[in-house]
């Protein structure tokens, strides 16, 4: 079977996989009712209402940040050459968290845009932190430098956010919520911008495979063919911040999808990153698809965040992966 034919078999699997989202909840709603409603709008049919309001709204932002951390990680692993990289390696989870926290404590967050903002801006910051450092030294951008700063700004974020949290103890609920990973509770014009950022970025990474293909085959190679290798990887970590940034002020800390994904992709389509990368966002789209909906009916009537699904499930794989000895490319 070729790559184009499993990749449209991924694609048939999450549209599967989106219906199923939209039908699942504390009631079930047939699929000829969501036909319904989505192409013959009735504003005062309570379906509709759930439908549309809650369970759409949720289903694509489980697709936005499941394809973000699957691409941001296939990108990430390929940066630095680590089977174990993910995401989570530019300090950004941190940053964000930190982000929250000190804003909710100085300037009393009351709106969900504001709190997207906020962690926005707290991952880019950090993930900017962790590229300048690792950019230092000899001229060009280290991978071991890129996991001993993400490291530092980590640990660095972590520390003031649990100080903060000693002074202003109001301000716990708000971090755990944010670390938990949530899909629910939020809105779609309110997300907007930066769902057209993930959007954006998404294409970014598609222009960038050819050009990640070369860098992968070294670093000599690829400066003999006339690549401009440190453009690249700014252009690669650009697009990392911009993807793990969103899909961490959408959605909080949702781990493993941006570590185990690409792992997957490579096993059954190609490591081949023009078609690893749209793989990948397939992949990791249909993942949180599946753990954010079996969150919703787990223990009913309450959720159980998606955070916690998806660690449990990756847990799991992470720890085979590192047993099996994990190999990059």
């Amino acid at each position: 079977m070729t790559a184009a034919m499993k990749l449209g078999m991924g694609l048939l699997m999450l549209v599967a996989c989106m219906g199923l989202s939209l039908a699942t909840g504390a009631s079930w709603i047939s699929p000829s009712a969501i036909v319904a409603s989505l192409w013959q709008p009735d504003v005062l049919n309570p379906v509709q209402h759930v439908l549309l309001d809650t369970r759409l709204t949720r289903t694509l932002m489980a697709v936005a940040v499941g394809s973000s951390l699957g691409v941001a990680g296939a990108l990430m692993q390929a940066l630095t050459r680590n089977p174990l990289a993910s995401p989570g390696l530019f300090g950004i989870n941190a940053g964000a968290t930190f982000a929250i926290i000190a804003c909710s404590s100085l300037f009393a967050l009351t709106s969900m845009s504001q709190w997207l903002w906020c962690a926005f801006i707290g991952a880019a910051v950090a993930g900017t932190i962790v590229w300048v450092i690792g950019n230092r030294g000899q001229g060009s951008l280290n991978p071991l430098r890129i996991v001993l700063a993400g490291a530092a700004i980590t640990a660095l974020f972590t520390a003031f956010s649990q100080a903060l949290l000693v002074v202003n103890q109001d301000g716990l609920d708000t971090v755990l919520f944010w670390l938990a990973g949530s899909l629910s509770e939020r809105d779609l014009l309110t997300a907007a911008p930066l769902l057209m950022c993930v959007v954006l970025a998404l294409g970014g990474s598609l222009v960038l495979a050819g050009q990640v293909n070369v860098l992968n085959t070294g670093e000599a190679i690829a400066t003999a063919l006339g690549q401009r290798t440190g453009l690249i990887r700014l252009l690669m970590s650009l697009v990392i911040i911009v993807l793990a940034g969103s899909a961490v002020a959408l959605a909080g800390s949702i781990g493993f999808i941006g570590l185990l994904v690409p792992h997957m992709v490579r096993k059954t389509l190609s490591i081949d990153h023009r078609w690893l990368l749209p793989g990948c966002a397939v992949l990791g789209a249909t993942l949180l698809l599946l753990a954010d909906t079996l969150a919703r009916v787990v223990i009913l009537p309450q959720e159980v965040p998606v955070g916690v699904m998806t660690a449990l499930f990756g847990a799991p794989f992470f720890i085979a992966l590192v047993r099996r000895g994990a190999r990059y490319g």
